[in-house]
């Protein structure tokens, strides 16, 4: 039965691929449409954030920011450092707004209660990422992400 399934199936590419050339020839070439390609929401490449930090402990770090780079720019307390080190990170291996995998092996220490939530995009790429200093693992995470996330203790 596959066998016979397999020689159906060449046999009607064969027809096929012989057919279309002849009646394309015949046409001449088929016009393309001309479709408006989508705009996607961050799809221009840069890095508009949104960063909401809470339970620091540091009333200056506490509070919603917004981040633009390429300018550097809005209203996160150091726009610049931000953006520079978000410009390094594709240099580096891990995506620093994946979520710190189920079987990762984590110190149990304690970071403070802080946590923050970032969203928007992020050279393109849509981003929604929450953060806490519950273990090594997140604060490890957290600090990876300074100075876009505040520098707690």
């Amino acid at each position: 039965m596959l066998r016979r399934l397999a020689l159906t199936a060449v046999v009607s590419l064969a027809a096929l691929s012989a057919a279309v050339p002849a009646a394309t020839a015949s046409a001449g070439p088929l016009p393309l449409p001309v479709l408006p390609l989508p705009v996607l929401q961050g799809d221009d490449g840069g890095t508009h954030l949104t960063v909401v930090v809470s339970g620091s402990g540091d009333p200056a770090a506490d509070g919603r920011y917004e981040l633009e780079c390429e300018p550097a720019g809005g209203s996160h307390p150091v726009a610049q450092q931000a953006c520079d080190r978000l410009a390094q990170l594709p240099r580096e291996s891990a995506d620093p707004f994946a979520p710190v995998p189920r079987d990762a092996m984590c110190t149990q220490q304690f970071g403070g209660p802080a946590t923050a939530r970032v969203t928007g995009s992020w050279q393109g790429r849509s981003i929604d990422a929450a953060f806490d200093r519950t273990n090594g693992c997140e604060i490890a995470r957290w600090n990876g992400l300074r100075p876009v996330l505040p520098n707690v203790r």
